[in-house]
């Protein structure tokens, strides 16, 4: 039997939830989300950890509402997670609560629901009554939980965690104490009509660096108290949807913006307007033609927005003078996004925070006192400036967006076109089609294209009109050794397409190609063994394909086909990179057989300052990131040690 049902008062308040909805409230909008992301080893839970034990978790909330649902994610995870109690209720400050408000939450109506490696799961509906501008506290009593948590570790929010079973505590006296954020993702409220969200998207300054811990005063945290406390946006809710060191367009420290923005901005609940901040990590780490490339990737989120029905806000990066991250060149390409922003006609608005933030006497640097102390990231004071330059007018639109997409999308699977015999076809779950083709052990074209049919893969394919085509790959290339195609349409010359790293299944842009109206052949040749091709997409959108694509135009069997891939024939422990890095990196290595794991950082007296794996792992190939965040700039150390007796190391520089 449910809780609710079990006392006549809660059974009474749940039943209330569809009146209340009918006469009232009539959507479900986001009021609280954060972006979640595979939490680094070394932001883990502390100890005890969270299998069977419990954590409460503050967030505040933007809109209020008298019926709610809370979405919990383990999309990051390689193991189930189970949650065998979670509880909502008013904080009161700290680790406590106001008790009269405890509430149990269900899911399909039941207390305990487990989450699949993957996967997420959204409570039901729960009466609960909370004003705009509240602090609430989610407290979960854990079962057994992936070591790889799920979760956002930029909370800038003390969470509290206590052995054993303590969901319905009023305080957590004698917790362990730690300043993340574990499975949580969103809160809904049953809003009316009118209400909608604003998600911004962005980096560690929309994360909150620079901010205050338990002060909930990050730029996107105060321009909610300006939009409550304007009478005519009261209805509007702020997401802050930024992941400290994020890049847009590949990976620096957690998903790219690119990879993460159907789940993080189109697939939320109520969203109307959409702030785009990011892009100076890519700079800062990037080379000539990153600002072009951004403004690229920009004009597609804005086109996916607006078949949403989204309105789009882009607002300039700050400066950046005096910070790690400046060069002359770096501050070109800053310049060419900020241009953009404020001069295409395509976005529907723009937020000049390089202007409100930048100082008279140099403007290519940040006030004083709207500087942090490192020359990039906002103060404080620099955070309540940000949201003090957004006019409030933006989110007063009371409709959604128009728009109207006359574009073609085609999708192919590669192994079901005409695919050459020096391909195998690999059975894989997380692969459109449940397959995918990888190049023959041992056969390489490094030079020039393959000259027979057996190194090809040709699809047919048609388009309505002519014009301008992106051809993109779903791609899972983990290394600099198997990243590469050749790739030709019709009777043009084979192309070579390297340095095609990806982090998992992604689609990668291969080229831009003029096409007239009518049939076509494409051919993809490949270059290294080892490369991986799931999925073809040709497309005039400006939209990039996510997740598995729209249905293939050329559905074939292939369940009697299972070849599975040639096992490492070694060990290798590859360069970090970016190298410089601030402040995250990536380590990539190789194993030839599973195996226990260490991989350790070391500073150069020798001394361990992280601990990123200390487990056994299966043979293939990994990749991590490595967030330096607390340590000092320098020379490191990063070495792989694994129980079959392969030991290296590799040198690595964080410039702070």
């Amino acid at each position: 039997m449910s809780p609710y049902c079990k006392n006549f008062l809660g059974l009474l308040i749940l039943c209330l939830i569809p009146v209340l909805s009918s006469a009232q409230s009539t959507k479900w909008v986001g009021t609280w989300s954060t972006a979640p992301q595979l939490v680094e080893p070394h932001n883990n839970p502390p100890n005890p950890g969270l299998t069977n034990n419990s954590i409460r978790q503050i967030f505040k909330i933007s809109i209020g509402g008298d019926s709610l649902r809370m979405r919990f994610t383990n999309e990051f995870s390689s193991s189930p997670v189970t949650m065998k109690e979670v509880h909502l209720a008013l904080s009161t400050g700290a680790d406590s609560i106001e008790q009269s408000t405890d509430t149990i939450l269900l899911f399909n109506g039941e207390q305990e629901v487990t989450m699949d490696a993957g996967s997420y799961v959204m409570s039901d509906p729960f009466a609960f009554s909370v004003d705009s501008l509240s602090t609430l506290a989610v407290t979960i009593y854990f079962g057994q939980t992936s070591s790889d948590v799920s979760g956002h570790p930029g909370s800038r929010t003390t969470s509290y965690i206590l052995t054993g079973n303590h969901s319905g505590d009023v305080t957590f006296l004698g917790s362990v104490n730690t300043d993340h954020w574990y499975v949580i993702n969103t809160l809904e409220v049953l809003a009316p009509d009118t209400s909608a969200a604003v998600a911004i998207l962005g980096d560690s300054i929309t994360d909150g660096r620079g901010s205050g811990t338990n002060k909930q005063n990050r730029w996107p945290d105060e321009l909610s108290k300006r939009l409550q406390a304007n009478p005519g946006t009261g209805h509007v809710a702020v997401l802050n949807q930024g992941i400290g060191g994020n890049c847009v367009l590949g990976s620096c420290l957690g998903p790219s913006a690119q990879s993460r923005f159907h789940r993080d901005i189109l697939d939320q609940s109520g969203i109307r307007w959409l702030i785009i901040m990011e892009g100076i990590n890519d700079i800062g780490n990037g080379s000539p033609g990153t600002g072009d490339r951004l403004v690229e990737a920009f004009t597609q989120m804005t086109h996916a927005a607006h078949m949403r029905g989204i309105y789009v806000y882009g607002a300039t990066l700050l400066p950046m003078k005096g910070s790690f991250y400046y060069s002359e060149a770096h501050e070109a390409e800053r310049q060419i996004v900020n241009q953009w922003i404020r001069t295409t006609d395509l976005l529907d608005g723009y937020i000049d925070l390089d202007k409100a933030l930048r100082n008279p006497s140099d403007t290519l640097s940040l006030l004083p006192e709207a500087d942090d102390g490192d020359g990039l990231h906002p103060s404080e004071t620099g955070h309540r400036m940000m949201a003090e330059a957004v006019d409030l007018a933006l989110f007063t639109q009371s409709d959604s967006l128009e728009y109207e997409d006359n574009s073609q999308s085609l999708y192919y699977e590669a192994e079901c076109g005409e695919t050459g015999s020096d391909w195998d076809i690999v059975n894989d779950e997380l692969a459109s089609n449940g397959s995918y083709i990888t190049v023959k052990s041992g056969v390489e074209s490094l030079n020039n294209a393959p000259s027979t049919d057996d190194g090809l893969v040709s699809i047919v394919f048609s388009v309505d009109s002519s014009g301008t085509y992106s051809i993109y790959g779903r791609l899972n290339n983990p290394t600099y050794n198997d990243d590469s195609f050749w790739l030709k349409v019709d009777d043009g010359d084979f192309v070579l397409y390297n340095g095609l790293v990806t982090s998992g299944w992604n689609w990668v842009k291969f080229d831009d190609f003029t096409l007239s109206e009518g049939d076509h052949v494409l051919q993809i040749g490949y270059r290294e063994d080892g490369a991986t091709l799931d999925k073809i997409s040709i497309t005039n959108s400006f939209i990039a394909p996510s997740g598995m694509g729209d249905e293939a135009q050329n559905i074939c069997s292939t369940t009697s086909i299972d070849h599975k891939p040639d096992t490492p024939d070694g060990y290798t422990l590859n360069q970090n990179y970016p190298n410089p890095f601030n402040p995250s990196t990536n380590i990539g290595y190789q194993l030839a057989e599973t195996a226990h794991v260490e991989l350790n950082i070391f500073d150069t007296m020798g001394r361990k300052v992280a601990e990123l794996v200390n487990s056994r792992q299966t043979a293939g190939f990994h990749l991590l990131s490595f967030d330096a965040a607390g340590l000092a700039s320098g020379i490191y150390f990063y070495r792989l040690e694994t129980s079959s007796g392969f030991i290296e190391s590799k040198k690595m520089i964080l410039l702070m």
